[in-house]
């Protein structure tokens, strides 16, 4: 099952479960966050919810996408509740990464880098045994949920950026329950834009790298996730395949398990508060830029696996400054 959110001609709000080329309304629900909160009071799935409060009328997707009327599959009223944040290092990556790893797997620790290091304690321990804690991943916040923009539209890129790339990644969407427990409602396609340049430049400045734009949808897919998923991540410029690769994801393709990724997020209390949102980018081993590849102002990035629906779509514009001339006020 796979839903979406998206508005009316009128701007009202509506979740839509996908039916090949129509979308059907989910009756009395107008958020995915609402409809999840009923099934947790509920003791149901969230499918099972879809399924008790019915459907209703039928949309034609392809204009509800055209018209931008496709809102992210998840987001809070309050932006300031939905916490965007990540893990790195989380996939094998390409063969020669894993190269990389075998030629220092019998190095004495001390000698490699910190970025190595950590994909090292992730491979030998990101997928722990039932009950038992693994490595602990290299984590990242992004931002609030007013730093999310929906599916086709275009990704700011700030005026003090050095870079605005891609990251095709799969998102863990999250509610945290009225007990204080949180509850994956399923997956999404996302695109973790970052500042490549930047990151390159001292990694130590990957917490800056990562203050950017993202997006994420245009469909929640339920259920548990295929240890196995490719798909695709390319760039168009003019109209034109700039650049385009294999995208791969799934615990088969991770060195990380999911229920690794979460235990490591989940257990800080702060991020327990009822009602809230939380979007989880699940890492990534494509990008463009590795490839040499810098994308500009209106390059288009399309980012698509069969089993998620309809490809995420999104642009890149530039933005003004933030501050006003002048800089911060003194009072």
């Amino acid at each position: 099952m796979r839903l979406i959110q998206f508005e009316l001609a009128g701007g009202e709000r509506r979740v839509g479960l996908v039916d090949g080329g129509l979308v059907r309304e989910v009756l009395g629900a107008n958020s995915v966050r609402e409809l999840a909160l009923a099934a947790i009071e509920a003791g149901q799935s969230l499918a099972q919810r879809v399924d008790v409060q019915g459907l209703g009328e039928a949309h034609d997707y392809s204009a509800l996408l055209g018209q931008d009327r496709v809102l992210p599959p998840l987001d809070h009223p309050d932006p300031a509740h939905c916490l965007v944040s990540g893990t790195g290092l989380t996939h094998l990556g390409s063969a020669s990464a894993r190269d990389k790893m075998h030629q220092q797997a019998g190095v004495d620790e001390a000698t490699l880098t910190d970025t190595m290091r950590i994909f090292k304690w992730g491979v030998e321990g990101g997928k722990p045994a039932a009950g038992q804690v693994g490595a602990q991943p290299e984590w990242f916040y992004k931002g609030d949920g007013s730093i999310v923009v929906r599916p086709g539209a275009a990704l700011p890129r700030p005026p003090f950026a050095e870079d605005g790339g891609e990251e095709p990644e799969l998102t863990g969407l999250y509610v945290i329950g009225h007990d204080g427990k949180p509850y994956r409602l399923g997956f999404a396609l996302g695109n973790e834009y970052s500042d490549h340049v930047m990151e390159r430049r001292n990694y130590l400045y990957l917490a800056h790298s990562k203050l950017r734009f993202c997006a994420f949808g245009p469909e929640l897919r339920l259920g548990e996730l295929p240890r196995h998923l490719s798909g695709f991540s390319r760039i168009r410029r003019n109209g034109e395949v700039l650049w385009e690769k294999e995208f791969l994801s799934g615990e088969d393709n991770m060195c990380h398990s999911l229920e690794n990724l979460e235990y490591h997020h989940f257990k800080y209390a702060q991020f327990l508060r009822p009602g809230d949102v939380h979007v989880h980018f699940f890492g990534t081993a494509t990008l463009s830029f590795a490839d040499g590849v810098r994308a500009e102002p209106g390059d288009r990035f399309e980012i698509g696996l069969p089993e998620f629906g309809e490809p995420l779509v999104n642009g890149i514009a530039p933005t003004a400054a933030e501050l006003p001339a002048g800089g911060v006020g003194k009072l």
